[in-house]
């Protein structure tokens, strides 16, 4: 069908329509369409940053809150150790020579002090603190205003600590601390030793037992408001407390020793002196005296006299030690107790000229008798029958050259020259005593081996440790008990009409040696002709000896001899220990 003029331009025109609508979208529509995703997509970019930028300020305020946050919990929260109570010191009946006294440690922030002078004024005149030194002290260390933390005063009296807490100042506050006390002042110093101000054992049983008496540390984390006043407690971990150390000393045989020492001391005019008493079958040490004393206070002022010389120091001992060679030669059986020698006054050994401690002519003694008068003559000649290597094993055998083990720091082994760095005269000189180095602990632990029948018990100084107690004695032969015997009776004869007659006890025996020993000069070029050690060993009673005690006097100036200057202290020593133990006649 054919179509007419009207309605083929109505087609026509449907048609164009059509058509510039499809060219009109390829014409215009595409850019439209382009420039509304290109805002979109900005848009998205915008928003996303947007987005980044909050999420990233929101991590940034986190940590900086968990900053703060942890900061203001280290400005409230504050760890403090909690001091364990240090053991005590006692004596063998359990009295007090060292224990540990309540005391407040003040401080404060100097950076929360609005008038640091005028606060540590205040806090010296409720302290009491009176010296001009600890005053500027304490007003330096509060001027500090960077510190947040200055001791005031360490381990306070409790009552003034109280009255520095009462005067209200920020930032000032107290914890509890011990101070160590000794309440015998300066008796057994230098055996007892010192705890410094954090109570750490410094010297003698208080170092040898710091691990032991100073326990564990606690510890407290606790809240405190600006000013630093306690609010609560976090966490808190209890102090374990230190054991007690029971020493074998006892306080009265220690006491008296000490007052007799310093009578010596003073009648003598001596440089210093030691005293050890000892019961010999158990080792126990009832008494370590050291003269000059030295008072608690004072210890660490004076370092010659703050030495424990029973233990730390050597010397030559000079004729104590004859009674070694003369039980080393009957144990061999070299000589007998009656074996009689013709001794002139001197004798030459290799380049040295050896005379007796007082002139005399030509005698005939027997072993005992040299023993008795203490013959330097005798105990050489002895010494020569029994030649270098029998002699040296016997004096290692008594224990010398080495430590006796005794629970003390710094114990000195003497010195024992080995036979073959022997000179040609030191079979002259060894066998009195010249030429080996002992300790007063060395030597009373020697003699004690004649006073427990040919046992040696090693030398103690602690009986207790905690709830642990040491009763089991390290013990050996040495010599044979009829040997020791016979050398006890040589030493019976010796105090009862020898050289160590001063000794005597009315209603005891006693047995005894004297020592008297040249000191050795500095350079080593020989010995001293003014300057001495006297001493004396005692025993008693003298069949079954329940005491030994051991008395060496330096620098003597009154008399040089032991008879004359040890042996009476030794018999005062010995006569109240007697008693004091009960021990019949």
């Amino acid at each position: 069908m054919v179509a007419g003029p009207r309605g083929q331009r109505r087609a026509s025109s449907r048609r164009g329509d059509s058509v510039r609508r499809r060219l009109g979208q390829r014409r215009y529509g595409g850019g439209i369409g382009r420039g509304a995703n290109g805002r979109i997509r900005l848009l998205r970019v915008l928003v996303i940053g947007l987005l980044v930028l909050i999420g990233g300020r929101a991590v940034a305020l986190a940590a900086t809150s968990d900053d703060l946050s942890r900061l203001a919990e280290q400005q409230q929260n504050r760890v403090v150790d909690l001091p364990a109570h240090r053991g005590a010191i006692v004596d063998r009946h359990g009295q007090d020579l060292a224990v540990g006294t309540p005391r407040q440690t003040v401080y404060a922030a100097p950076s929360m002090l609005d008038d640091p002078s005028s606060a540590a004024r205040d806090l010296c005149a409720a302290l009491q603190i009176t010296r001009k030194k600890e005053r500027r002290a304490v007003t330096a260390a509060l001027s500090d205003r960077e510190s947040g933390f200055s001791y005031v005063a360490r381990k306070a009296d409790p009552e003034l600590a109280r009255a520095a807490l009462a005067l209200k100042l920020p930032g000032v506050g107290a914890y509890a601390e011990e101070k160590r006390s000794y309440p015998m002042k300066a008796s057994a110093t230098q055996v007892i030793g010192l705890a410094g101000i954090d109570n750490q054992g410094l010297a003698g049983i208080e170092l040898q037992y710091d691990t032991q008496l100073g326990g564990t540390d606690g510890s407290q984390v606790a809240v405190r408001d600006p000013a630093g006043r306690l609010l609560r407690t976090v966490a808190q971990t209890e102090p374990v407390p230190g054991a007690d150390v029971r020493l074998t000393i006892d306080a009265d045989i220690q006491y008296l020793a000490e007052s007799v020492l310093a009578r010596t001391l003073r009648s003598s005019q001596a440089k210093a002196a030691v005293a050890i008493v000892m019961d010999p079958r158990t080792g126990e040490v009832l008494a370590m005296v050291n003269a000059p004393a030295v008072k608690s206070e004072d210890f660490g002022r004076e370092l010659a006299n703050d030495r424990n010389r029973a233990i730390t120091d050597m010397y030559e001992p000079g004729s104590i030690f004859k009674l070694v060679t003369i039980a080393g030669a009957l144990a061999d059986g070299v000589v007998k107790s009656t074996s009689k020698f013709t001794l002139p006054p001197s004798i030459w050994v290799a380049d040295r000229e050896i005379n007796e401690s007082h002139p005399r002519g030509t005698v005939t003694y027997s072993v005992a008798e040299i023993l008795q008068w203490s013959s330097n003559v005798g105990a050489v000649t002895i010494g020569q029958r029994m030649e270098k290597d029998k002699l040296h094993r016997w004096v290692e055998a008594f224990g010398f050259g080495k430590p006796t083990g005794i629970e003390f720091p710094g114990e000195a082994a003497g010195i024992v020259p080995k036979v073959k760095d022997w000179s040609d005269s030191s079979i002259g000189n060894i066998p009195m005593g010249q030429g080996v180095a002992v300790t007063p602990l060395q030597m009373i632990a020697a003699a004690a081996v004649i006073a427990n029948n040919g046992v040696a018990v090693k030398p103690r100084l602690v009986a207790q440790v905690g709830a642990t107690v040491f009763n089991e004695q390290e013990s050996h032969r040495v010599i044979p008990a009829r040997v020791a015997r016979n050398v006890r009776d040589m030493l019976a004869l010796a105090v009862a009409k020898g050289t160590g007659t001063k000794a005597k006890i009315k209603g005891y025996e006693v047995a005894g040696k004297t020592g008297t020993s040249q000191k050795p000069l500095p350079d080593g070029s020989g010995y001293s002709e003014v300057n001495y050690i006297a001493s004396f060993v005692g025993m008693v009673p003298a069949d079954h000896p329940r005491l030994i005690v051991l008395v060496a006097v330096d620098e003597p100036r009154s008399s040089i001899y032991g008879g004359d200057i040890a042996a009476p202290a030794v018999q005062r020593i010995m006569r109240f220990a007697l008693q004091h133990l009960e021990i019949k006649p």
